[in-house]
């Protein structure tokens, strides 16, 4: 028996979303400690899942590693569709799991594509492997057409750049209660409606943030800069997506993040990937004021909603033997 336990991930934007510059996509993000998906996994003559989103990769896991069967048990899983990284997530830490109880190498990276997962970020694998602050490296242009690829005709994209995160910082990660983002064949149709019409000199600006403010920041243990040029990278993207979701954030997403900034708390804040979900960096001594500042502005908006505060996660996914007493590798 096997439990694979991995937190969330945020993800900032991407470097790059217009087809004149010769690489796409390019996403940046970092790995929280929570909240957590944990899954179990054991030997079994077929295929048993207590849950419905988790059963379509147990299938996929057993065919990728040519087992006969699993039972998978999910006793923690995120917040679906609200840009915390629910899916990608989840569909490792089967595969991990299944892999381990089966005494199989999991090639979480090469098998991803076939689990649907690191078609244009390849943050949320990243961060499964390794945790910390993660840029990749986009996609070649040339690839990008029109019509959805098939599932795994695809490799997820390198890292280009990962730093630990300083232990002292701390996320505000606040969840209004608002539709799921967008997912599934809606996602698709929106990136490439965005992609097909986006600015290129945006994509200049946005790597200048990160060359110039974002990776010193991390690398010199400054959050303040860090948190203003990750969410000046939001904006920038959020201008890009702005006619697919109703201005540079989706609402209430906007009103959130003004109130939140509006703190001396909160190092910048923004909407990770899709949203619903907003982050505001702070750290660990000032992490009150930032929870008070994110439970401000939902009355502010006027919204209800759900604030926690997350450690950065320095490590991948947690891979316990369950029958060796609580061995683990990272």
């Amino acid at each position: 028996m096997a439990r694979v336990t991995v937190g969330a991930r945020l993800h900032f934007g991407f470097q790059n979303l217009s087809l004149a510059h010769e690489r796409l996509y390019g996403g940046l993000g970092v790995a929280l400690e929570s909240p957590t998906v944990s899954v179990e996994a054991r030997t079994a003559h077929e295929v048993r899942c207590d849950d419905s989103r988790a059963d379509r990769y147990a299938r996929r896991a057993t065919d990728l590693l040519g087992v006969s069967g699993t039972d998978v048990r999910v006793h923690e899983t995120l917040p679906g569709h609200v840009g915390l990284g629910s899916g990608t997530q989840l569909a490792l830490a089967v595969l991990a799991a299944v892999a381990r109880a089966h005494d199989r190498p999991a090639n979480v990276r090469g098998n991803a594509p076939a689990l649907d997962r690191g078609g244009r970020s390849g943050v949320g694998v990243s961060t499964f492997e390794a945790g910390g602050f993660v840029v990749d490296a986009g996609h070649p242009t040339e690839r990008f057409t029109t019509a959805r690829p098939d599932r795994g005709e695809w490799l997820v994209p390198p890292v280009a750049a990962r730093h630990d995160v300083p232990d002292d910082w701390r996320f505000v990660v606040a969840l209004p209660d608002a539709e799921p983002g967008r997912s599934g064949d809606n996602e698709d149709a929106s990136m490439r409606a965005v992609v097909e019409r986006a600015d290129p000199a945006i994509a200049d600006e946005v790597s200048a943030t990160l060359l110039r403010r974002v990776l010193p920041a991390i690398a010199g243990d400054d959050p303040e800069t860090f948190g203003n040029a990750v969410a000046e990278i939001g904006r920038l993207n959020g201008a890009w997506y702005a006619d697919e979701q109703g201005g540079v954030y989706r609402p209430p997403v906007g009103e959130l993040v003004t109130a939140m900034e509006a703190s001396p708390s909160v190092f910048g804040a923004g909407q990770s990937s899709w949203g619903p979900a907003v982050y505001g960096v702070t750290t660990r001594r000032r992490t009150d004021a930032a929870v008070e500042a994110a439970e401000t502005a939902f009355d502010t908006a006027g919204v209800g909603g759900d604030v926690r505060v997350a450690r950065p996660r320095n490590r991948g996914a947690n891979v316990q033997d369950a029958s060796v007493h609580g061995k683990e590798s990272d």
